[in-house]
């Protein structure tokens, strides 16, 4: 079974005099030698290096306290999240399903071989507990392929302990400044090991956006990273990261909708469906947790005097009819041939995409004019929603408006780099009008739910008076919403006049 820790910590280089002296280290008691581990590792990647194009590491590793297999993926400058799995010979099967939005059909391979004598020292506090730990590793890289020879070269590590506060690594390095120990210019030592042992090679550097299909482009792509890079968080059930998937693909979706005079449809069309699908699957579960979220904030809302039958029990037996597990399900998608082509198919698009002539033309007039007519079509269906009385038809129509909301801001989101602040000013706009007419949706669809249950509980021979209680709440908060979306709606026209 895998375990998962924060690693916060610093590298220095190193030179013969070894660590400084780090007594005077503030709220240092004590520096506790530890004593020198002998460490053999085995670093894992694609022979095109992308694991290590994301900034993540997979090793096999022996000696030391925590022999085994450690997935690394970056969090923040100096902040990884470490997984560790047992020793055993073959790459386990969890740490496998994380990198596989990466590696898809490649072949994990040996890179590197890193062996290390570190020489450890524990920093304590006057009360013995562990600040952290620094070592001075003497390293020794040898690469196993796609470069040649090895290298050697010695450093300093400071890791902060377990729940540690990051600013004691501040009051480490600047003990280590003092002693003239500078920061290591490598990220990790994979990172320095690749560095040293690569073939020479010049790699291209990408330049700022300058047409209208560089500024395309550039935000599908940052999409298509966004999809990959959430795919071990969707699998370890991270907060948030079911949907921050979803968001992607819809993003991806709608600027290929959006741009269709840049990148060609017959040939994005497909690539959008196959986006709805992936979607569909992320929501599945994801919109039933968000009105699960909203009914039962509202019952709680209830005074207890009003409530009658069972209804908290149902609403909480309707929340967990998932066959299968929302985990098990996802997993499942995520594993499928279907998505790892897609996953294949984004990043063609990406190195040869389907530019049509206004991709070669400058950015402003070509984004400008399609956030417009995205706009446009906003504006027809706000105003007809608002001349349509209150019911089914109005409760679609502001259904629909809402997803034109959604595919402006994100064409506004497309062209912010080139047009500045007018397409800023609309992103905020659009996405202050798609929570009021998201507020009116979830409550079209909490109503239908508590009719739903209502039905069922009457059937049953249970009161159904609470039922119609927070269905009436519900009817009171979509009335508020169409009560301020006129003016609401004529301040959000008023202020994209500069578009």
């Amino acid at each position: 079974m895998a375990d998962t820790k924060r690693e916060i910590e610093r590298k220095y280089e190193s030179d013969e005099s070894g660590l400084p002296d780090l007594t005077g280290v503030a709220g240092v008691a004590a520096v506790v030698d530890k004593g020198v581990a002998h460490l053999d590792a085995t670093y894992y990647d694609t022979a095109d290096e992308r694991l290590v194009a994301s900034s993540i590491t997979l090793r096999r590793r022996t000696g030391g306290s925590d022999a085994g297999w450690h997935l690394k993926f970056p969090v923040a400058p100096g902040v990884r999240d470490e997984i560790q799995a047992p020793l055993s010979d073959t790459l386990p099967d969890e740490l496998a399903a994380l990198v596989r939005s990466r590696v898809r059909e490649a072949e994990l391979v040996p890179v590197i071989r890193l062996r290390s004598d570190r020489d450890v020292r524990d920093l304590l506090d006057p009360e013995a507990r562990l600040l952290a730990e620094v070592s001075v590793d003497a390293v020794h890289a040898e690469r196993l392929s796609g470069g040649i020879g090895d290298a050697q070269w010695t450093e300093i590590e400071v890791e902060l302990a377990d729940g540690g506060d990051p600013a004691f690594l501040d009051k480490v390095e600047k003990r280590l400044r003092k002693a003239g120990v500078r920061p290591s210019t490598s990220s990790s030592k994979l990172a320095r090991a690749l560095a040293e042992t690569a073939p020479k090679k010049k790699s291209p550097v990408p330049g700022a956006p300058v047409t209208a299909g560089d500024h395309v482009l550039a935000y599908v792509r940052t999409q298509r990273d966004a999809i990959v890079e959430l795919d071990p968080a969707v699998r370890q059930d991270a907060e948030d990261s079911v949907h921050s998937m979803r968001v992607a693909t819809r993003r991806m979706r709608s600027t290929f909708k959006s741009y269709g005079k840049v990148l060609d449809r017959t040939v994005t069309d497909p690539i959008g469906d196959e986006l709805k699908w992936l979607a569909g699957e992320l929501g599945v579960d994801r919109d039933r947790e968000v009105l699960t979220a909203r009914l039962q904030g509202a019952l709680d809302e209830v005074p207890t005097a009003l409530v009658s039958g069972a209804i908290a029990e149902r609403l909480a037996v309707w929340a967990g009819d998932r066959p299968g597990g929302a985990s098990a399900r996802l997993i499942g998608v995520l594993d499928s041939h279907r998505y790892l082509t897609l996953l294949d198919t984004l990043d063609a698009l990406i190195a040869d995409p389907p530019l049509l002539k206004a991709a070669g033309k400058k950015p402003e007039a070509v984004l400008a004019k399609a956030v417009k007519k995205d706009f446009g079509k906003v504006t027809g269906l706000v105003e007809q929603a608002l001349e349509l009385d209150p019911g089914s038809d109005r409760d679609i129509a502001i259904h629909e408006a809402r997803k034109k909301t959604k595919r402006t801001r994100y064409a506004a989101e497309t062209a912010h780099p080139a047009l500045g602040k007018p397409a800023k000013d609309l992103v905020k706009s659009m996405k202050a009008l798609q929570n009021l007419l998201g507020e009116h949706q979830d409550s079209v669809m909490a109503r239908q739910t508590l009719r739903e249950l209502s039905a069922v509980a009457h059937a049953s021979g249970e009161s159904a008076f609470t039922y119609g209680l927070l269905y009436g709440r519900e009817e009171q908060r979509a009335t508020a919403v169409e009560t301020e979306l006129p003016g609401f709606w004529d301040g959000i026209r008023d202020g994209v006049r500069a578009l």
